[in-house]
């Protein structure tokens, strides 16, 4: 075993290395108010480390495990002194955010660390705890900022590249202002050294794969060389802004100058290419004048007619040169206009342009430079693979760089420094012609004079699926046989180094990988692992991963020595994701040998963390306890398990990277058996456990600890409610219930709320308080139906008829129209519990509703009542409106609603629709909600469910029938109702005859008042 370095070297060595690392920032020249800072702070750290040598501590796990942070967070900042003391000077300071970024992030990372410590070693710091506190507060709410003249010419730099500018002039102004802020003379020779830093730098990044890196730096390179200290501008490049200057005076619209007569030649009528003079004055294309006019036998002048005594001709070097500034003029129109279409990512604008773009390179050779310059080239690579334009077009786009690049070394430049390796890295896969259209003009990149390309070849074997593409085109029967020989070519030579050889491997074929894991040695099998862990492994490769026999080794070298513990549990918390491998995983074992290791109080905190992500994985996606077996498949005691989990949340140990996926693992083994909810509420204290863990700081945990409180209420909701009251916690759980991006935590939040006691009036009156109701009602809004209907539940709180206030709130938070609409979603939960909320508020109805008074003697008092033409309530028999006495009639859609429900026939449902019902019919006077149930057409469904319901359903049927069977109704519906009521009064669904004697005493009031009735008629109803 190996033997601990004692404590006080810990200390001692810690201490120098915080000493160095606080000189080295005071000596940063840039940033230097910031790295200050870092220094004063660490300086600050010294005393404080002495004071804890010089006393004997105790050796426990928290005190090495807070040294270990803190020395790791004190090599993060001298790492970072290291990284930018020795850096070019314009890239700090367009690097001053991020500088600043990290010096702070170091900071506050060390406050971390040292807090930790001295939590670890209260007692030993106890004579200097305010200034341990105030060092530690200082550093962990550091707050930097870099100097604002340096963000502004950041934030001009940066504006500029968003916006494409890339002028003369801007990269002047903005090289002079960066060359001033950061102390370099505006010098080329000055100014080659800082743009020479950023490519290195760029090139750096290009190592690290930092592909947005690498096209930032790119930018400013870019756009710094175009400013005239950064070179002598080629020729060729002075000349097209020449031109280009020249062309702006013309319609951006603008695709073609129409030449001089003069640069016409009389003979042809073409534009002239190698002009001459005759002595008359007269211009001709040399060629035609040779050829077709002397040739012939012609002595006059071609254009005049004048008989010529010289025959003698000469270059007109004006028009030349004329003519040629004018096809220069055309050239930038031209290139104009194809930016503009490129840029439309119309199908027909694009193909024109690349038209015209191959016409461009083929017709003069400087345009191959001009196309890139006029940044024609950076817009064709960009467009590569993005889905912007249809195949076909891609296919020409790709011909059509091939054009531009081929034996042209700077445009190839241009090429890869706009990531176009990358870019064509996904039109390998596409359709043949695209594919072969792809290959061909990555053939021609990766090429130079030379042979191959080394750096071109590197890039591109360092795209993640570049290999795999290859492989694809050359096993692929369905290309030509010329791509699949490109495409090997360039497979071959990239297969020269050997780390392309493991990519392939890695990225195409899993089955060597994994024999080496096998057989292997354990350097190998570590190795091998850690290039599996390096990968991006979709659900399709971790099946694939699981059923080529991944699983066993891994669980071999889970119970091998530490390193070997650590790969193979990172690799099985990723294989773990997948069902089929959760099976294969359950099979050998690999649960027993997890809950070993998680809970050995010897196993060290690398490999905790991966046992609980592991055990969180298993019970995910609704597979609780299937897999917690043993490796005869017989089911794990969980009870311990359990225990375990929750011991977790209450160590001051255990980190957060432990006890978040320890929440998840209990969160997926509670919810799939009722059973072990118990457990954990009543064996393991769960309850208050979980309760404390909503005042956590990690935002995570609190959530998960809502989603288990909400299980847990089931059993035990008591210690909650007096928790809730407390300062403070119960506006945590109504922030809960308005976190309307986290729909279980809503649901958990709503459904705790549901699960406490109705009676505990001041908790109702608090969330009224504090907005609960109002977040309620809007998860009844607007939430996840699971969400919904624990919120509907909880509404019950509110909505209880013997707290008329409580009601009177609820409804002015605009519940009904929630509620109607909530009784005809497809949930059976949320249109029952919407039906009984809508019962609840309108059992007060009737005792609200106003009632009229009878016409008094006095004329004038009749008078000013009749003036007001008040409406009587159908039902109520008074005034009513929703928001003043609840009324259900009131409520749109409601009624229709609830018969709806009845007609749905689902038991549930109908059961809350007919005692909804029921509070329309006064059993004082039934005659009046008698007649709005049959004008609603609710009595003839309330009938049908006597053929239907449950027992329970068909007993609250026959209730509601006896009160509404007044004379008139008996009439409408006696002869409907009597088949049904014979068949229940024949039959006993309850011992004791319950049901049967209901139906008899309805049966018998139908046939009381039909033999008082000569006729079924519906006299009477007229009189409502």
């Amino acid at each position: 075993m190996t033997e601990l370095i004692p404590i006080g070297t810990i200390l001692a060595l810690l201490t120098n290395q915080i000493m160095k690392t606080a000189q080295a920032a005071k000596d940063v020249v840039f940033e230097k108010e910031s790295f200050k800072i870092l220094a004063k702070h660490l300086l600050d750290i010294e005393p404080v480390l002495k004071e804890l040598e010089s006393h004997h501590l105790n050796d426990s796990p928290a005190t090495r495990q807070a040294l270990e942070s803190l020395e790791n967070d004190v090599k993060k900042a001298n790492n970072l002194v290291d990284k930018y003391k020795n850096r070019g000077r314009f890239y700090l300071l367009i690097k001053c955010r991020q500088i600043v970024n990290e010096i702070q992030d170091v900071t506050r990372e060390i406050g971390n660390a040292l807090a930790a410590l001295s939590l670890a070693n209260i007692e030993v710091l106890s004579g200097i705890s305010d200034q341990v506190n105030k060092i530690q507060n200082e550093m962990q709410r550091a707050q930097l900022e870099t100097a604002q003249s340096r963000v502004q010419i950041v934030d001009k730099l940066n504006q500029g590249l968003s916006d494409q500018v890339f002028d003369k002039e801007f990269a002047n102004d903005i090289l002079s202002e960066i060359a001033r802020a950061v102390g370099v003379p505006v010098e080329p020779l000055e100014i080659s050294k800082e743009i020479a830093s950023f490519k290195k730098e760029k090139e750096e990044a290009e190592d690290r794969k930092e592909r947005a890196e690498v096209l930032f730096l790119d930018q400013v390179i870019e756009l710094l060389s175009r400013a005239d200290a950064a070179s002598d501008y080629e020729e060729v490049r002075r000349q097209y802004f020449q031109r280009l200057d020249a062309v702006e005076k013309y319609d951006p619209r603008e695709e073609w100058i129409q030449p001089f007569r003069s640069f016409f030649c009389c003979i042809t009528g073409n534009v002239m290419v190698d002009p001459v003079s005759l002595c008359t004055g007269t211009t001709c294309e040399r060629a035609a004048l040779e050829n077709d006019w002397f040739g012939r036998g012609e002595e006059t002048d071609p254009e005049t007619g004048e008989i010529l005594r010289d025959f003698s001709y000469r270059p007109n070097i004006r028009v030349r040169q004329s003519i040629q500034e004018w096809r220069e003029l055309n050239y930038c129109i031209k290139i104009r206009s194809c930016k503009t279409k490129l840029i439309s990512h119309v199908d027909s604008l694009v193909e024109e342009a690349l038209d015209r773009m191959e016409e461009l390179v083929r017709e003069d050779s400087v345009n191959k430079d001009w196309v890139s310059i006029g940044g024609l080239t950076d817009l064709a690579v960009a467009m590569i693979g993005g889905g912007v334009v249809s195949e076909d077009v891609e296919n020409k786009l790709l011909v059509t760089l091939k054009e531009i690049i081929d034996g042209h070394e700077r445009n190839k430049v241009i090429f890869v420094e706009n990531h176009g390796i990358e870019k064509i890295v996904p039109c390998l896969q596409l359709d043949s012609s695209v594919s072969m259209a792809a290959i061909e003009l990555l053939y021609e990149v990766l090429r130079d004079r030379s042979g191959w390309n080394e750096g071109f070849c590197r890039t591109f074997s360092q795209q993640s699926d570049s290999i795999a593409f290859l492989v694809y085109l050359v096993k692929n029967p369905v290309h030509e046989t010329a791509t699949k020989k490109l495409a090997e070519e360039i497979l071959m030579k990239l297969c020269e180094v050997d780390e392309n050889v493991i990519q392939a491997a890695k990225v195409n074929y899993f089955r060597p990988l994994i024999d080496k894991v096998i057989q292997g040695s354990v350097p190998v099998r570590i190795s091998m692992v850690r290039e599996l862990l390096t990968m991006e492994l979709d659900e399709e490769k971790i099946e694939l991963l699981g059923e080529e026999g991944l699983i066993p080794p891994l669980l071999e070298m889970a119970s091998a020595n530490i390193e070997s513990k650590e790969v193979s549990l990172q690799a099985l918390v990723k294989l773990s994701t997948f069902h089929h491998n959760k099976r294969i995983f359950a099979s050998l074992g690999g649960p027993t040998l997890i809950l070993k290791l998680m809970f050995s109080s010897h196993m060290l905190a690398v490999v905790v963390p991966k046992c609980t992500e592991i055990l969180a994985n298993l019970s995910s996606s609704g597979d609780g306890i299937k897999y917690m077996v043993d490796r005869n498949g017989a089911h794990l005691e969980l009870e311990p398990v359990i225990t375990g989990l929750l011991s977790f949340q209450h160590n001051l140990n255990s980190l957060d990277v432990v006890r978040k996926p320890a929440l998840r693992a209990l969160l997926g083994i509670c919810r799939a058996e009722n059973g072990l909810v118990k457990s954990a509420v009543l064996s393991a204290s769960g309850v208050s456990v979980i309760l404390a863990l909503l005042d956590d700081s990690n935002q995570e945990i609190r959530e998960l600890a809502i989603n288990l409180l909400f299980l847990f209420s089931q059993h035990e909701p008591e210690g909650v409610v007096e928790y809730l009251l407390k300062p403070r916690r119960l506006e945590a759980l109504v922030g809960f219930l308005e976190n309307s991006d986290k729909g279980d935590v809503q649901m958990a939040a709503a459904g705790l709320l549901a699960n406490l006691p109705k009676s505990e009036t001041l908790l109702t009156e608090k969330l009224i308080e504090l907005g609960g109701l109002k977040a309620i009602v809007d998860i009844v809004r607007s939430g996840t139906i699971e969400a919904k209907e624990n919120a509907l539940s909880a509404l019950f709180r509110f909505t209880d008829p013997t707290n008329l206030e409580s009601q009177r709130i609820t409804v002015e938070q605009g519940v009904h129209p929630l509620l109607t609409n909530l009784l005809r979603v497809d949930s059976v939960t949320a249109s029952a519990r919407a039906a009984a909320l809508l019962g609840d508020l309108s059992m007060r109805s009737h005792e609200l509703s106003v009632v009229h008074p009878k016409k008094p003697r006095c004329l004038c008092v009749w008078f000013r009542f009749t003036r007001k033409r008040l409406s009587v309530c159908a039902a109520h028999g008074g005034e009513c409106s929703v928001g003043a006495t609840f009324c259900l009639l009131e409520a749109e859609g409601a009624l229709d609603g609830l018969v709806g429900l009845l007609e749905k026939k689902v038991d549930a449902t109908a059961y809350e629709a007919i005692q909804t019902l029921s509070t329309l019919v006064r059993e004082d006077s039934p005659q009046r909600g008698a007649h709005v149930l049959h004008e609603n057409g609710a009595v003839g469904p309330t009938i049908e469910v006597l053929r239907w319901g449950s027992e329970s359903l068909k007993g609250e049927a026959l209730s509601l029938l006896e009160k509404v069977f007044t004379r008139d109704m008996v009439e409408l519906y006696g002869s409907t109702a009597r088949l049904p009521l014979m068949q229940l009064t024949g039959r006993s669904f309850f011992e004791d005859g319950h049901l049967q004697r209901k139906a008899a005493k309805v049966l018998l009031l139908i046939e009381r008042y039909l033999r008082s009735s000569s006729t079924y008629s519906v006299t009477g109803l007229n009189s409502f």
